[in-house]
């Protein structure tokens, strides 16, 4: 069983975690064998968060909950908030959970907060632009590893920029393993371009009783 926790804080930035949290938790296009995936999201209490969008999301579950196994994977999307101490706990989690060698999905302002832990320094990531965690992470040292890319996956850290969400939610199914590779890459294209030939080839690609 993998067991997917979306980190919800208020002013979630709703467009971020769509396309990842849509698929993984529906499995409209997982493949025949796909492992079973149990989609959570998690806070620092019980009580409802409100997104950017206004969105109201109650978390299915606290922090202590999270098991720090491989067969966890913890997505860290973008807030104005994560700079409140009381998101401390989460991102102490993130290192349990990195250090274990389970996946730390993490993007926009998040990735900013796991700079700010080190997190960074010595993995190849991306951000919202060359300057953007000096700007504001002072401790941050990781320039070295630094992709100017929408999306860097290196092993299980995931890093993603503001724009980046949809080529973050590839590689978080790529790494999560729930869609064949084809089945992948045409939903990948049909989203990013609109063409009606990826919609068909994304069709075509899935299991007959899951297609029809």
């Amino acid at each position: 069983m993998l067991t997917i926790y979306a980190y919800v804080l208020d002013t979630l930035a709703d467009w971020e975690l769509g396309y990842a949290a849509a698929e993984l938790h529906s499995g409209r296009f997982f493949k025949k064998d796909a492992p079973d995936v149990s989609f959570k999201t998690v806070g620092y209490s019980k009580e409802p968060i409100r997104t950017m969008g206004g969105l109201t999301v109650a978390p299915d579950c606290l922090i202590g909950d999270i098991a720090v196994r491989e067969a966890s994977m913890l997505l860290l999307p973008g807030a104005n908030t994560w700079n409140d101490p009381k998101h401390g706990a989460i991102l102490g989690k993130a290192s349990e959970l990195l250090s274990a060698g389970a996946t730390v999905c993490a993007i926009c302002g998040a990735t900013a907060a796991l700079a700010n832990l080190g997190l960074l320094d010595h993995r190849p990531h991306t951000s919202n632009g060359p300057g953007f965690l000096e700007m504001v992470s002072p401790g941050y040292k990781g320039q070295g590893f630094y992709i100017d890319e929408p999306s860097v996956a290196d092993s299980n850290l995931i890093t993603a920029s503001a724009t980046g969400a949809l080529l973050w939610a590839k590689q978080i199914l790529a790494r999560a393993g729930v869609f064949e590779a084809n089945t992948l890459d045409a939903w990948y294209d049909y989203f990013r371009t609109g063409k009606p030939e990826y919609f068909f080839a994304l069709m075509q690609s899935l299991p007959p009783e899951t297609a029809s």
